[in-house]
């Protein structure tokens, strides 16, 4: 297990993203892929209240939905630790703190808790001013609906404004950020603010660990691959995307386990990361992301992959 920032949130090195539930994976695929994390001793899991509006037939809140009738079912929920974020549900959308009450609500709901243990800002809203954002969301921390707070997506200006106001303010303040990061999407994050995340003791969870499914390594020249996803993970099949996926393949092949396990084990051990997120529609798929959890990859290999990665 490993500590989120300065919170007390001990997490399993691997965070299982729920973006799928509800949408891709039905009910009781979901189920089987919660009930197989939690039995190989996970305890993270990601969510958001826009999860899957996106979908045809969807509103957003099915993921949420589909984890809250787990939790009912399962009787775990004080084991885990549950992540969700508001701000981009279609009718609940933005970070004022008018939008904020009303979504905890929806998500709790949902979820069937009472309290959120990480609660992100999913995208950074510049139309409402900071304080009042992080002032709604301590109001949440007193009333023991959340337990900490995390941004997603925010940029290094933006995540240093927040921080310094909640100091500034004594304003509860964001422990965690999620940002896009992966071996082949890097230079977002890295650099300066990587450096933030470092100096202001937060972790980072980064999303599209897996670069949307390309480094699973079924991405390959002349494959044709029936994802919702393909046409973005596509995008990585150049020279460097192969130059990636050579390196992975001789890693995966030396540890005996996946590529996605490998992908995810070298972005875990990256400084400031405390957990990738990886996302399974079965619990095949699921199956090669848990390596990753216990991988531990030598520095020179570390420094293959990095490489190999680079622009």
């Amino acid at each position: 297990m490993a500590r989120i920032g300065t919170s007390d949130l001990d997490v399993y090195p691997l965070c299982l993203g729920g973006n799928v539930f509800g949408w891709t994976s039905d009910e009781q695929q979901s189920f089987a892929v919660l009930d197989a994390y939690a039995a190989a001793g996970g305890n993270f899991i990601d969510t958001a209240d826009v999860y899957s509006a996106w979908a045809e037939g969807n509103s957003g809140g099915e993921s949420e939905a589909v984890i809250g009738r787990w939790l009912a079912r399962r009787g775990r929920r004080d084991d885990l630790v549950i992540a969700t974020k508001v701000g981009q549900l279609p009718t609940a959308k933005g970070l004022s703190a008018a939008n904020i009450k009303v979504a905890v609500e929806g998500s709790l709901h949902r979820l069937g808790t009472d309290h959120i243990d990480l609660y992100y800002a999913h995208i950074d809203d510049s139309t409402v001013p900071l304080a009042e954002t992080l002032g709604a969301f301590t109001e949440l921390v007193k009333e023991g609906k959340v337990r900490h707070l995390a941004a997603s997506n925010y940029d290094t200006d933006r995540l240093a404004e927040a921080l310094e106001i909640s100091k500034r303010e004594n304003l509860a303040g964001y422990v965690a950020l999620q940002p896009e990061y992966n071996l082949v999407e890097r230079e977002g994050y890295e650099g300066k603010l990587a450096a933030l995340v470092a100096i202001e003791g937060l972790s980072a969870v980064p999303y599209w660990g897996l670069a949307k499914g390309f480094l699973t390594g079924k991405y390959r020249p002349g494959v044709t691959v029936d994802s919702p996803r393909a046409a973005g993970a596509g995008a990585y099949l150049d020279d460097r995307g192969l130059r990636v996926l050579a390196v992975l393949d001789e890693l995966a092949a030396a540890h005996r386990t996946s590529v996605a396990s490998v992908a995810l084990a070298w972005l875990g051990a990256q400084p400031t990361v405390v957990a990738p997120i990886a996302s399974a529609r079965t619990v095949e798929q699921l199956d090669d992301l848990l390596g990753a959890a216990t991988l531990e990859l030598a520095e020179d290999e570390i420094q293959r992959l990095t490489e190999a990665g680079a622009r």
